[in-house]
């Protein structure tokens, strides 16, 4: 039998703050080796900016593996719709006799384990006093990075912005209200500039869906942690390359970041930063084996491009869970002999 798992099912079972440890194990495996993970493969729509991708993974070895791929359409002009801009599903599949094992929906795997990463490397690298927080952009990781960050770090004050402006009633303010909501009693205030919203802050979560940049590496602060999440493209990046130069760089995977960073390629193709520029991957700081933030005054950024292993282990995750609880739907696929 395949279980069936909902948006509601998934944001149940996976807790950002379990999430964040489940993406600690899966990176370090990641970093040892205890993994397979090629490349994503994306294919382009004719005459668009849409795209249609698939993002297997392997994580572990033998009969204990889990055999997974997450797989979706990328619509970036959903973010004026009510759609997201990541829709699909997550497999996952026995490793004994690759029998369906779960289906998950896609979109809030994605927030939830794109924003737990996040968490992650703030966790790892972030000043422990960090108590702002900066969310450039207002789509669906917006919250998420929000409880994320919250999650490992006594945030006091929120300031977003988004390219849409900061008027009544548009999605700047809507997310302010909900992020009151969600969290009370941190104090969240909207931002008519990303200058103004990055300013002073410890934390800067970028998640925007620009290709070109929005942060200035003149605008950060000293000691500040950049989580630099929305570009996943060659050409396209949030940061401009002075940004990148002036922060010590960490990635999600060092292969991932060398063939599709655009806030590394791009300063690279420059010749103003070159690849011993990457200090290394998130994996190998969770496991202690390279430094981390060297002073309370030195800027870090973790660039983000969202690895396979991590939907397979988020999945696996919520399968485990909903096996105690009895979460979702079992539907028969097939698979069994008569």
């Amino acid at each position: 039998m395949t279980l069936l798992l909902s948006d509601k099912d998934v944001h149940a079972l996976l807790p950002m703050n379990e999430c964040i440890d489940v993406m600690a194990t899966a990176l370090t495996a990641v970093t040892t080796g205890n993994a397979v993970l090629p490349l994503r493969t994306i294919i382009r729509l004719p005459d668009s900016v849409n795209a249609f991708g698939t993002m297997p993974a392997v994580l572990g070895a033998g009969s204990r593996a889990s055999i997974g791929a997450k797989i979706i359409t990328v619509f970036p002009g959903n973010d004026a719709t009510p759609f997201d801009s990541h829709i699909g599903v997550v497999l996952l599949f026995d490793a004994e006799h690759g029998s369906l094992l779960a289906i998950a929906d896609a979109s809030s795997i994605t927030a939830i384990r794109t924003s737990a990463v996040s968490g992650l490397a703030t966790r790892l690298l972030a000043n422990p006093e960090a108590r702002e927080l900066a969310i450039l952009g207002a789509g669906v990781l917006a919250l998420p990075h929000l409880d994320a960050v919250c999650a490992v770090r006594p945030i006091e004050r929120v300031r977003i912005w988004t390219r849409s402006g900061a008027g009544a009633g548009g999605r700047a303010q809507q997310l302010a209200e909900r992020a009151r909501t969600r969290h009370a009693g941190i104090e969240v205030v909207v931002c008519e500039s990303v200058r103004d919203a990055v300013d002073g802050a410890d934390v800067v979560c970028t998640i925007t869906s620009s290709r070109t940049p929005v942060l200035e590496g003149a605008w950060l602060s000293a000691g500040t942690h950049v989580n630099a999440v929305g570009a996943s493209l060659p050409f396209a990046r949030e940061l401009d390359s002075d940004a990148v130069m002036r922060a010590r760089l960490y990635v999600d995977r060092r292969e991932s970041a060398l063939a599709e960073a655009g806030d590394y390629l791009v300063p690279r193709s420059e010749g103003l930063i070159t690849d011993a520029h990457i200090v290394g991957e998130l994996g190998e700081l969770a496991l202690g084996t390279i430094p981390g933030r060297a002073s309370v005054t030195e800027i870090t950024l973790f660039k983000s491009l969202g690895l396979a292993v991590e939907d397979v282990a988020a999945l696996r995750h919520i399968y485990t869970r909903a096996r105690e609880t009895g979460a979702g739907i079992s539907v028969e696929l097939g698979g069994l002999r008569d």
